[in-house]
């Protein structure tokens, strides 16, 4: 018989009765809210009277007098993670000139100005400069020097030019060698578009209603590319091993020369110069699409068939074969070519240049473009009519994203997000952006214009950096005749519209600028004395702005809180 020795369980002495299935405490996160630094509150206050954060200190210097006066200048950021209160009067000016410009009933009068005696001047002599660089190329100098000398002067006089008020440039023998150009002929796969002799007009057609009332509607399209693989609803594929991120970056390299030619298409196809406010955002996807406000009316057929009838096509040398990667990249050889050029490292030959490239790919009657671009099926047409809750709410939607990033508008928060941001931005690494860009060494070709230094992979355009996600174009777009105006003539229309509220009042204004003063406007270091620290420009400024706002309050009789989109902006 067997004993069975009984169980003993020996006590314990330290551990008390827990409840293994309640949360620990220790296990929770820890948050302590620490008091505010002076710093955030000073940037606070400035951020809500709409003070610039970056101030820039800028010394000012009358020429008559010899005084000097330190006046700290707003950054101008267009960004909201920069600077707040200058993102922010950016948009809405944008907002003012897209809303002045939509439903104009008249056509807006631009002329050009005479030029004044100091523009004549200037020309005279760039002409006197001209003709010594000419004669300098064929002797050898001019006037004791050599044509080097003059070219210098000749880009010196351009510059007094241009800061003159002169617009535009002179072609020079440079320009001798003309644009390339390709067959014109339509794609076969392209349908035909008819085209219309335009007119000079801009204003949309006005119709007529019951009891003689007038309309004249606009339009809010908007405009996608095309699909690259099946996606999820917070943007990312559904196969990322079968999506085309190679299409995909090259769509958004392009985009801005599609949207060129749409609008080009579009004019010819309803007959008169369309005008149009246009804002490029990204999707969730991360594509590219175009937001885009037109004065006038156009039927939503014809909007598709000029949509299906629009592409652009991208002459460029291939990118199918990657000749130099890793350790193995071209070399730098200040003899080879004129500028000097790369060389391939194991056989020592020169690189075929941009122009030698661009002429083997003309030569060859079976090439195809490395890229055509389309927009895709989606379509959306909104009509509008002017002074209407929808124009004002489309107008903030234009102007809603023009103060964040590319990457800003769609943040990445999920890890599959990330990933899909990572592949854009690796794929957009190696792809070339422009003729310049340094990656065409990757495919055995010297960029345009090379110069000592270029490594595949490193290029420094805007294309490239992973807040623009390939989009190295500009934000917003806006036609010439929009609303007659530049973005310096609505800032100045809502200075004007203040000064005239403080005169009418007898308000005295601060620092009155004399129309006969001569300034001279330059950069003041941070170490000059008579700089002052961030923080009291950020008290200075403040304190302006609020004595400001008394008197435009006084001259105008509105409380702060009800002060109007003009009186902020400005």
């Amino acid at each position: 018989m067997t004993k069975t020795r009984p169980t003993v369980t020996q006590p314990t002495l330290d551990a008390p009765d827990v409840d293994v299935s309640s949360p620990d405490p220790s296990s929770e996160p820890v948050v302590k809210t620490l008091p505010p630094l002076a710093r955030g509150v000073l940037e606070s206050v400035a951020v809500e009277h709409g003070v610039c954060i970056r101030p820039v200190p800028m010394r000012r210097v009358d020429l008559n007098t010899g005084a000097a006066e330190m006046v700290y200048v707003p950054c101008g950021h267009t960004l909201a993670s920069v600077c707040p209160s200058c993102a922010e009067r950016k948009r809405k000016l944008r907002a003012v000139q897209c809303n002045q410009g939509w439903h104009l009933d008249t056509e807006p009068q631009i002329t050009r100005a005479d030029p004044d005696d100091e523009q004549s001047v200037w020309m005279e002599l760039r002409a006197q400069a001209a003709a010594a660089r000419d004669r300098a190329a064929e002797d050898g100098t001019a006037d004791g020097e050599d044509s080097e000398f003059w070219d210098a002067v000749v880009r010196d006089l351009d510059h007094e030019l241009e800061r003159s008020g002169v617009r535009g440039a002179l072609k020079t023998g440079d320009d001798s060698k003309g644009r390339r150009s390709r067959s014109t002929r339509r794609r076969q796969d392209a349908p035909d578009l008819p085209r219309r002799p335009v007119d000079s007009r801009t204003v949309g057609k006005v119709f007529r209603g019951r009891e003689g009332k007038t309309f004249r509607p606009s339009i809010f399209l908007t405009l996608t590319l095309d699909s690259y693989g099946r996606v999820r609803s917070d943007g990312t594929p559904v196969d990322p091993d079968t999506y085309d991120y190679t299409r995909a970056a090259r769509d958004a390299l392009h985009f801005s020369k599609l949207i060129d030619r749409f609008v080009q298409n579009l004019r010819r196809f309803v007959g008169y110069d369309v005008q149009y406010f246009a804002a490029v955002e990204p999707q969730r996807r991360l594509a590219p699409h175009l937001h885009m406000a037109i004065r006038g009316t156009i039927s939503r057929a014809e909007l598709r068939q000029v949509v299906a009838a629009t592409y652009h096509q991208v002459w460029w040398p291939s990118t199918d074969r990657v000749v130099f990667e890793g350790e193995r990249l071209p070399v730098w050889d200040e003899l080879a070519g004129e500028n000097g050029g790369y060389l391939d490292p194991a056989t020592g030959d020169v690189l075929p240049t941009w122009d030698e490239a661009l002429d083997a790919l003309g030569e060859d009657d079976d090439a195809e473009p490395l890229h055509v671009l389309r927009f895709g099926r989606q379509i959306d047409a909104q009509g509008v009519m002017a002074d209407s809750p929808q124009s004002r709410k489309l107008i903030g939607y234009l102007t809603k994203y023009l103060v964040k990033g590319v990457a800003e508008c769609h943040n990445a928060e999920t890890s599959r997000q990330r990933e899909h941001v990572d592949r854009m931005a690796e794929t957009l690494r190696y792809e070339p952006c422009s003729p310049t860009c340094a990656n065409w060494l990757r495919y055995g070709v010297q960029p345009k214009n090379p110069r000592e230094g270029m490594i595949p992979g490193l290029c420094k355009g805007k294309a490239h950096r992973r807040e623009h996600l390939g989009y190295g174009g500009r934000r917003v777009l806006v036609s010439r005749k929009w609303s007659g105006k530049t973005l310096a003539d609505h800032k100045a229309d809502r200075k004007a519209w203040v000064l005239a509220r403080l005169a009418e009042a007898g308000v005295p204004v601060t620092n009155p600028t004399d129309p006969n003063a001569m300034h001279v406007w330059e950069r003041a270091g941070p170490g000059d004395p008579d700089v002052r620290p961030t923080e009291q420009r950020l008290l200075l400024l403040i304190n302006e702005r609020i004595q400001r706002r008394k008197q435009l309050d006084q001259a105008t009789n509105n409380p702060t809180p009800g002060l109007s989109a003009t009186a902020e902006a400005a």
